[in-house]
């Protein structure tokens, strides 16, 4: 059984206090036949065979057992999902319990069905955090996820910006400094990071996420140029704003771009809505993201696991393709 990575020093120590994690997850031997040998056979080659219907995804979140929600994409065709290692109460993917047994039965199934898994940390997980205790479990927290990325198997990591509380100078430091650690270990690991444009929040909250603007989504990108950090661009999130999805594209492009995330929201408050509820034109949206050269994957994150099944026909009718039946007999 491999333990999680385990990250020790204090949060302002910089990418040496990380020195030990970075070396357990690089010189791992499942790591080795991970990551790096998962994409020898999924290149491009696979992705430019499959049409745009098979490159929707499913976030399956974290409250089943990862190999429940893999037997469903299976069963329904279903190639990309995203996955939480957490999912309270019962905790189902939890660090602990990835013995080196049910890591191989995943990775068989992820190889038999050609399902691509993304793993999606936790916004709730403050990596803007700056209590010291806490800081240093924001590390430990992004290490073990890296670590167990290459376990698995899965292509990308989903992370996220964090929070403040309008002391937002000190926040926005400590989320850069926590996302440069994190992307050290990455780039050792040979893992990818996605970090999500996050959703604004009302003015008059107590809480605001950051990376959520195109100003600030620039400047970690800037800021955080390796390669193992890209974009899991949230179009429900770029909807709230005056510049809207076209603006994000305009301004960031899609070089970085590694995931598109859908939902449906009606451009006014947070909310992930099943498409045609809202107000996003997703055949528009389809229609620039491919005219502009993107093949990558979506993934759906909106209602029950059977929503996303029947959106993702919908999805692809708007797109003006065909779609296959949304449910298998």
């Amino acid at each position: 059984m491999g333990s999680p990575t385990s990250v020790s020093g204090p949060a302002d120590a910089g990418v040496d206090a990380l020195a030990p994690a970075i070396d357990m997850v690089a010189d791992s031997d499942i790591l080795c036949s991970g990551v790096i040998a998962r994409s020898a056979w999924r290149g491009s080659s696979e992705r430019d065979d499959m049409t745009l219907h098979d490159r929707i995804g499913v976030d399956l979140g974290g409250r089943r057992p990862l190999e429940e929600g893999l037997a469903w994409a299976a069963h329904h065709g279903v190639h990309y999902v995203d996955c939480c290692l957490e999912g309270a109460p019962a905790h189902p993917n939890a660090p602990g319990t990835w013995t080196d047994q049910r890591v191989a039965g995943v990775r068989a199934t992820l190889e038999r069905h050609r399902i691509h898994l993304g793993l999606h940390t936790l916004s709730g997980v403050n990596v803007a955090e700056t209590s010291p205790f806490l800081s240093d479990a924001v590390d430990r927290y992004l290490a073990t996820y890296i670590e167990l990325s290459g376990r698995l198997g899965a292509e990308w990591i989903v992370v996220h910006g964090g929070f403040h509380f309008g002391d937002y100078e000190a926040r926005r430091s400590a989320s850069f400094e926590h996302l440069e650690r994190a992307v050290a270990v990455a780039e050792r690991a040979g893992a990818r990071l996605l970090l999500v444009n996050l959703n604004r929040e009302p003015d008059d909250a107590e809480v605001h996420y950051l990376a959520f603007s195109i100003e600030e989504c620039r400047d970690y990108f800037r800021r955080l140029a390796s390669p193992a950090l890209g974009w899991a661009f949230t179009v429900n999130h770029a909807h709230l704003l005056p510049e809207g999805i076209d603006g994000f594209l305009d301004a960031i492009g899609l070089e970085r771009c590694g995931e598109v995330r859908l939902a449906d929201n009606r451009g006014d408050k947070e909310q992930h809505l099943q498409p045609g509820e809202g107000t996003i034109d997703f055949g528009r949206m389809f229609r620039r993201l491919e005219a502009d050269g993107y093949r990558g994957h979506y993934m759906m994150a909106f209602g029950s696991l059977d929503d996303m099944l029947k959106g993702r026909a919908a999805l692809t009718r708007s797109a003006g393709l065909d779609a296959p039946s949304a449910v298998r007999s």
